[in-house]
């Protein structure tokens, strides 16, 4: 009787343990499709070419280009593809290789594989940042926070992070940083950014991006807890575009529109957020942040 009464208990278990985890793969299975005009744009760019693996979507420039590298990690159950069209601009204006990866089960903690395994795709490339969009940029701070000792393989030269922050401490490290921030962004919030801002290194740079929600980073439609986006899709992706092409190629910074100073250090994230109407791409620490505009 009790072995019967355990046994049942035992079965009731098994089927709710086995439920749990239908649910939860049919949930990280059911992603935000990419919007198929933007995707289509990205493959017909004659600037560019795109390549799918079995593991990413690698976007190159047509003519050749730099030695640099992006690795990026789309935000969770996100289409990889969803990201081709804002990332491909980056590729024709630096000549840099992205590589967006597709993470294991659409999550990005859930994927275990090592940076190299996303770096194989591009073997030209020497010298490598690795960034992401929201639950991808966590991830990507601590992809970069392994991969700071010179035997890594690869070493991360630097972070670029779209509508997110890091949970890991970077603070200490030489890492270079740029923090792209939505200031319509209803998740990744730029309160929160800023609150995190300490966990980042102090030449970390930050670019607000003028009427950008969470789901402005790529092309997916809207995204529930989010804000609604007031700048266009081709006005967030020109200014993604010259923040991180620019970041990508320091040596042909342009100076900062707002003060003139190509040269001076970065502003910390915390203060240039603290003045969203400053347009400046470079934070050159010369602008005296809160200043009406």
């Amino acid at each position: 009787m009790i072995a019967r009464r355990v046994g049942r208990i035992a079965l009731g278990v098994v089927a709710v343990l086995v439920l749990v985890i239908v649910v939860f793969l049919v949930w990280a299975h059911t992603v935000m499709a990419g919007e198929r005009p933007a995707a289509l744009e990205a493959w017909r760019d004659d600037e560019i070419t795109i390549t799918h693996t079995d593991r990413s979507f690698v976007i190159q420039p047509s003519d050749g280009g730099s030695d640099v590298g992006l690795v990026f990690i789309p935000g969770a159950r996100v289409d990889p593809a969803a990201y081709l069209w804002k990332l491909s601009g980056i590729v024709a204006e630096s000549g840099a290789t992205v590589v967006i990866t597709e993470p294991t089960l659409n999550l990005a903690f859930f994927d275990t594989r090592p940076l190299s395994a996303f770096t194989a795709d591009a073997p030209d490339v020497t010298e490598w940042y690795v960034g992401g969009h929201s639950l991808g940029g966590v991830r990507a701070c601590q992809l970069a926070g392994a991969s700071t000792d010179a035997a890594a393989d690869p070493p991360v030269a630097g972070v670029v992070l779209f509508g997110s922050y890091c949970a890991n401490d970077l603070a200490d490290t030489d890492l270079r940083v740029l923090s792209l921030v939505g200031e319509r962004d209803g998740l990744s919030t730029p309160e929160k950014v800023a609150d995190a801002a300490h966990l980042l290194p102090p030449t970390a740079e930050t670019v607000m991006l003028p009427g950008a929600n969470h789901a402005a980073f790529g092309d997916y439609g809207p995204q529930p807890g989010d804000n609604a986006a007031t700048a266009s899709d081709e006005e967030t992706r020109d200014r993604i575009t010259e923040a991180v092409a620019e970041f990508l190629a320091p040596t042909q910074r342009r100076p900062c529109r707002r003060c003139g100073d190509a040269a001076g250090s970065a502003q910390p994230i915390a203060a240039a957020i603290a003045w969203p109407s400053c347009t400046g791409l470079v934070n050159c620490g010369q602008c005296p942040v809160g200043r009406s505009t």
